[in-house]
Parts: structure tokens; sequence; C-alpha cells
């Protein structure tokens, strides 16, 4: 299996990405993934991610960290995401990396919680979306990388919460999925088989356990996952995306070995 390992780089000890990488890679994992902010912070990085690509610092995507999404029910809060998207995938597009993702929306509404019917309807819900990645596809497109929609679980966001919720809205080629096996564990009924599903979108994968922290620490069968994987032909790389039960000098190069098992 041909998989990479990559770790956030909120999860990494050191002051500077090179410095985190190093701890990274001598802990088993073979990229960074960074984290994107609002307020353009991602672009106003620009010249510390050439330093550290420069210093061979591996950073092939960006997880998007906002207060607002694409998916938004304010007007202006949507549209400022879309422009902090298309500034990440420009960055991006300069490393040499493969993409951003981004969720739907975060926090802002669940059907599960009240008052369970949200200001905005399943099809106006869809019209806004798939409007916001389409300017983004294209985006993306213009620069060689990815804009990756990843789904979020019913408690986190109520628009787009399955693998194949997401691959509904692949429209073209620089629209693709993420998954992330947290979410997956509430929202699939086989998340094999919605991985087998969805493999043709399948660009990028966040690891992490069913209790949100690491690989190990819950219930996730990760030799059947992993191999589905394989079966599949993923070669992209696994992210670790979690709360540490316990020191990073010690949970990470524990993980990285934990999960390198199955591949």
């Amino acid at each position: 299996m041909t998989v990479k390992l990559a770790v956030q780089e909120q999860l990494l000890p050191g002051r500077t990405l090179q410095e985190k990488f190093a701890f990274a890679v001598d802990a088993g994992f073979d990229a960074i993934e960074l984290r994107g902010k609002g307020d353009f912070h991602f672009a106003g990085r620009l010249t510390e991610l050439k330093r550290a690509l420069a210093d061979g610092v591996v950073m092939p995507t960006v997880c998007v960290e906002m207060p607002h999404f694409i998916g938004d029910f304010d007007p202006a809060r949507r549209t400022d995401a879309i422009q902090q998207l298309r500034s990440q995938l420009t960055v991006i597009a300069e490393l040499g990396g493969i993409g951003v993702m981004t969720p739907a929306s975060w926090g802002q509404f669940s059907r599960r919680l009240p008052p369970f019917e949200p200001p905005r309807g399943p099809e106006e819900d869809r019209e806004v979306l798939a409007e916001a990645l389409g300017i983004l596809g294209e985006h993306a497109q213009r620069n060689g990388v990815l804009i990756m929609l990843e789904p979020l679980n019913r408690y986190e966001n109520h628009m787009v919460n399955t693998l194949a919720d997401a691959v509904s809205y692949c429209s073209m080629d620089s629209i693709r999925v993420v998954g992330d096996t947290y979410h997956m564990n509430i929202e699939e009924d086989d998340p094999c088989r919605s991985l087998a599903e969805a493999a043709p979108y399948l660009a990028h994968m966040q690891i992490s356990e069913s209790n949100r922290n690491q690989p190990g620490t819950g219930h996730i069968d990760w030799g059947a996952e992993l191999a589905t994987l394989d079966a599949v032909g993923y070669d992209g790389y696994l992210a670790l995306e979690c709360r540490l039960r316990g020191e990073p000098e010690i949970v990470l190069p524990q993980t990285a070995a934990f999960v390198r098992k199955y591949l």
C-alpha cells in the first residue's frame, strides 16, 4: 500500500515548520497538513511556507480553519469564505500541493437539536453549496489543485453528512471528496462499502478514532478500513486530525506505528 501519513501542524511540537517536520519524520510521518485560518492569514504565511518548502518540508494539503464556511446562511459570510478558500487554493498551488479541504459548514445548524428545522430548505442548501463549489472548482482547475469537500456528522453540519452526499457535488474533476474516519463512524452504515463506492472521487483521508482521539484508543476497525483503501487503489495521504490522549512526544510515534502496521 503506497499511502503516506501526514499529521496536522497544531499537533506537532516545535516553533517552526522545519522543527515540526523534523519531529514528524522521526515519529514516522511523511508530511504536515496545514491549517488555513481566515482573514487571509494563510496567504500572509507565504514567505514562511516557501522557506519551509525550500528546506524540504512536505506540505501537501490545507484544512480550512475559519468561523464560517461556504454553506453559511449569511451571504456576506458565505462570500468571505469563498474568497478565503480561493486565496488558500492559490497559495497551496504555489507550494506544489494537492489542494484545500472544507466542510459545507461547521457548527452552524443541526437537525438533531432544537429548533430542528433550519432557516433554509434542502433545495436552497444544495443551490448555495453547488454555486460555491463551482466557483472554487474553476479556480482550483486553473491552478492545478483540488477543492475537497468533507462530510461532517449530523451534530456538526446539516448539509453534507456522508461520502455519498459529498460525491453528489463532484461536478468537475477539480472537486473531490475527503473521508474522515471519525465522522464516518457516526454517519456511514458500512464505512468500508462507502469508501469503496466513493473511491473514484476520494482524494484525501483524515484519520482519528471513534472518540476523536488518536487511532488505537477507540473501536474503529482500522484493519478493515485500510484494507478497503488498499483494495480500491487509494494512494493519497492519511492525515492525523484528532485530539491527543497523552503528550505528543509519546503519542505521535505510537500512533504512526499503530497505523503503519495495517499499511
